[in-house]
């Protein structure tokens, strides 16, 4: 439903109503010099709210990237419950194929892919450390979801829980060596570090780096941290485990990733990882690959990376749907964030603040609707390594199959 030329406020209003029907929340629309007219039954949950000319612009396109990039500069305005605002996602549209394959295949081309990754990834994370605390658990900081047993567990009981599931399941003690792949704000190497676990945090951000070695330092543990991306670790030794909190979405070359875990971990050793995964292969929004996480990554697809394990040396230990998890963690890191809106506005910007609102509840209603999923695995590295990886090869069960009846 899509209309050529310019529309005037009041049928910019009724356009946007019949879109909206009884499928949508009750929502405010306030359109410059018109007064606010509420749409749908009861009490609106939300507003919209278009401040000038570019403001009734973006949202006359039904465009998500437009009207997420009006909301970042300030021409519109999301007052009132977010989560229930983003419920208007399926209204709108995102056709931008260019933009995506800017950021994605275009950036690999121009910088190869460990340097596409480190853009990416500094692109995200090179903000002052104090900034993500302003969301994250108050006690780990730990930028991955939580396991809850029930709903309204608080993420800092749910965040302990899944890094004990993460050492329980690399059969993790003192003096294990374990390689934690994505370092981040140190909530796995603190949390193993302090039950004498010897953690080698990789991360490829340089304020992750002295972010971590100071709580390294600071505490004493038997751990350390390298600004070193996982394709050029050389470790003097293999390692008991590995350990990937949420950086395989940009660890997007599965069989190549799957080889360098076999490199640096010992026979009969185990990989934990957890990750945000999609059913569909270009499942990220335009806004959120041009704004939010620029550069090659996307959620794991879980049936093209349980493709590459079977292709692979490893054994799958088990794989696991944690949507429901993922959702609830969003939801507190956009509450957490909400309640210090101030703060985050003062210190770093108007902007980053909307930014980080829209990416957060973006998330968790992505993951409540089922658009985005999110997994755990754990592999794990037989000892010894049996040959049937070597003579593997693409149509090998195909084959298999037809020999023994199969189609």
């Amino acid at each position: 439903m899509y209309v050529d030329g310019p529309l005037d406020e009041a049928a910019l209003e009724d356009r946007i109503a019949a879109l909206a029907g009884a499928s949508t929340p009750t929502f405010e629309l306030c359109l410059p010099d018109r007064p606010p007219r509420v749409i749908g039954p009861g009490d609106p949950k939300f507003s919209f709210v278009a401040h000038d000319g570019a403001g009734v612009e973006a949202l006359e396109s039904l465009d998500e990237l437009r009207i997420g990039e009006a909301y970042l500069e300030g021409h519109v305005d999301i007052r009132g419950d977010m989560a229930a605002a983003l419920e208007m996602r399926p209204l709108l549209r995102d056709r931008h194929l260019l933009t995506s394959l800017r950021h994605t295949v275009g950036a690999a081309v121009v910088s190869g892919r460990i340097d596409r990754d480190r853009r990416a990834i500094r692109a995200h994370y090179e903000a002052d450390p104090e900034f993500w605390l302003c969301f994250l658990d108050g006690e780990i900081h730990a930028y991955s979801h939580g396991l809850f047993e029930h709903d309204d567990e608080t993420l800092e009981t749910a965040i302990v829980r899944k890094l004990d599931y993460a050492i329980q399941a690399c059969r993790l003690g003192p003096g294990s060596r374990v390689l934690d792949v994505g370092a981040g704000w140190g909530a796995f190497v603190a949390y193993a570090g302090r039950r004498g676990i010897e953690v080698t945090g990789l991360t490829i951000s340089s304020e992750s780096r002295r972010y971590v070695a100071g709580i390294i330092e600071g505490e004493g543990l038997p751990c350390a941290v390298v600004e070193e991306h996982l394709f050029e670790h050389r470790p003097e030794e293999q390692y008991d485990a590995i350990v990937v909190l949420g950086v395989t979405e940009h660890l997007t070359d599965y069989p190549a990733t799957l080889r360098e875990f076999r490199r640096v971990l010992k026979p009969g050793g185990r990989v934990y990882l957890d990750a945000t995964g999609s059913r569909r292969k270009w499942s990220m929004s335009t806004f959120a690959r041009a704004h939010v996480w620029p550069g090659g990554g996307t959620p794991m697809r879980v049936s093209s990376y349980l493709r590459a394990v079977e292709r692979s040396a490893f054994d799958l230990v088990e794989v696991r749907s944690d949507r429901h998890n993922y959702a609830l963690t969003t939801r507190r890191w956009a509450e957490n964030l909400e309640r210090n809106r101030d703060r985050v506005v003062e210190r770093w910007g108007e902007r980053t603040y909307r930014l980080f609102r829209v990416y957060l509840w973006g998330s968790s209603s992505a993951l409540a609707r089922g658009t985005l999923e999110a997994y755990r695995l754990v592999m794990e590295l037989p000892s010894p390594i049996p040959a049937r990886h070597e003579m593997w090869r693409p149509g090998t069960l195909t084959r298999l199959t037809r020999g023994l009846g199969g189609r």
